[in-house]
C-alpha cells in the first residue's frame, strides 16, 4: 500500500493507556506491517502492542492532542498523540483503508482479512487443531482481553465478585509493573472458585489468583513465585488455544470473520477455565524469571511441597537465599493486599 510504504520509517512518541483507569506511559510509536506499533521507549525498546491500522479509531476528531484507541471498546487501551506528522500519517493511512474497504457489510478483521477469505474457503479440509492454532497467532491482543473479560464476567457466578478494595488494587497494579514490565498484565483476586491457594490465567495477561494465596502467607513472595509461574506457562501453553479448542470450531471461524467469540461459546466454559493446569513448569526456565522479577524460589517451592522433595531443584537453586532478596513490597503495601477482600 502505498501510503503506508510513505510512512515506513516515521516515528514518534505518545502516551499510552493500558485501561482507562491505568497509568499513562510513554510510548514509541511507528508503522509495522498493516499496524501501529507501540514499544517501550527506555530499556529494551520492546514492542507492548499492535493496533491493526484498518481497526484503529479516533476518538476526538479535530482535538488535540490526538486520542486513538484500536477499536471502539470503551474499555480499550488509548493513545494520546500530538506530534503532526505522526497524526498526519495515522489520518492519511485510515482514509486510504477506508476507501479499499468493500462494500459495507462485509466484514474485515485486522490484517488477516485475506487470511480469513483462505481460511472461509479451505475450511472443510482445515483440522480444528490447525485452525485454534492460525486463530490464536492472528488475534490481536486488545481482542484477547475482550474475550478474557467476558470468561471473567461468567466466572463471577462461581467466584463472586473480585477482590477490588481500592488500596489493594493500586498494589496489585504495581506488582504487576514491577514483575512483568508494564506489559498489560492484570492481577484479579477471587475470593472463591480456585482451589486453595492456586493461580491461572485467560486470554489477554489476565491472571487469577486464589485469595488464600495473600491470606495464608507472612509476605508477597509466594504470590509473586505464583504469579511468574502462571506467566511461563501461559507462555508455554497459550490460554486462548484453551479457550478455542473447548469453544469449538464453529466459535474460532467466527472469531475470524468478526472479530469476537460468540458469548455462549464463552460462558458454558466460565467454570472449565477454574479449573487450572497442575503440570509443574520446568524448573530452569522459572528460576531464571524469577531471578529477573528479584523474586526468592524457595517459599514456592515450599508452598507446593511442604517436604521439598519434589520441589528440590528450586530449593537448591534459589537465586535468592534467605537474606538476600530485597522486598517486594512494603509492608503497608503488603498488609493492604492482604485486606483486599475485606470489603
Amino acid at each position: 500500500m502505498t501510503a503506508l510504504k510513505k510512512y515506513a520509517r516515521l516515528e514518534a512518541t505518545g502516551l499510552w493507556r493500558a485501561s482507562p483507569d491505568a497509568q499513562r506511559r510513554e510510548v514509541a510509536v511507528a508503522f509495522g506491517d498493516a499496524t501501529l506499533v507501540l514499544s517501550e521507549l527506555r530499556g529494551t525498546g520492546a514492542a507492548i502492542t499492535h493496533w491493526s491500522l484498518s481497526a484503529v479509531e479516533r476518538r476526538n476528531p479535530g482535538q488535540l492532542p490526538a486520542l486513538y484507541a484500536p477499536s471502539s471498546d470503551p474499555l480499550a487501551e488509548t493513545l494520546e498523540m500530538d506530534d503532526p506528522a505522526m497524526i498526519e500519517a495515522i489520518e492519511t493511512v485510515r482514509a486510504a483503508l477506508a476507501r479499499r474497504r468493500p462494500r459495507r457489510g462485509r466484514l474485515r478483521f485486522g490484517v488477516v482479512a485475506a487470511t480469513v477469505a483462505a481460511v472461509a474457503a479451505l475450511g472443510l479440509f482445515w483440522l480444528p487443531g490447525a485452525l485454534v492454532e492460525h486463530a490464536a497467532r492472528v488475534v490481536p491482543f486488545v481482542k484477547r482481553q475482550e474475550i478474557g473479560r467476558t470468561l471473567l464476567a461468567g466466572m463471577e457466578r462461581y467466584t463472586g465478585a473480585p477482590c477490588a478494595s481500592p488500596e489493594g488494587a493500586a498494589v496489585l497494579e504495581r506488582l504487576a509493573e514491577r514483575l512483568f514490565d508494564g506489559d498489560g498484565t492484570r492481577i484479579v483476586v477471587l475470593r472463591d472458585g480456585l482451589p486453595p491457594g492456586a493461580g491461572t490465567q485467560v486470554p489477554g495477561r489476565l491472571m487469577l489468583v486464589d485469595r488464600r494465596v495473600l491470606e495464608n502467607h507472612d509476605g508477597p513472595e509466594i504470590l509473586a513465585a505464583t504469579l511468574v509461574a502462571e506467566r511461563l506457562r501461559a507462555d508455554l501453553s497459550d490460554p486462548l488455544v484453551r479457550v478455542l479448542r473447548a469453544a469449538g470450531t464453529r466459535a474460532t471461524f467466527v472469531l475470524l470473520a468478526t472479530g469476537s467469540v460468540p458469548v455462549e461459546a464463552l460462558s458454558s466454559q466460565a467454570q472449565a477455565r477454574l479449573r487450572p493446569d497442575t503440570a509443574a513448569v520446568p524448573a530452569e526456565p522459572l528460576l531464571e524469571r524469577l531471578k529477573a522479577a528479584g523474586v526468592p524460589s524457595t517459599p514456592y517451592a515450599l508452598a507446593l511441597d511442604p517436604t521439598g522433595r519434589e520441589t528440590l531443584a528450586l530449593i537448591e537453586a534459589d537465586p535468592f537465599p534467605p537474606g538476600q532478596a530485597r522486598p517486594l513490597l512494603p509492608d503497608a503495601d503488603w498488609l493492604a493486599l492482604q485486606a483486599i477482600c475485606a470489603r
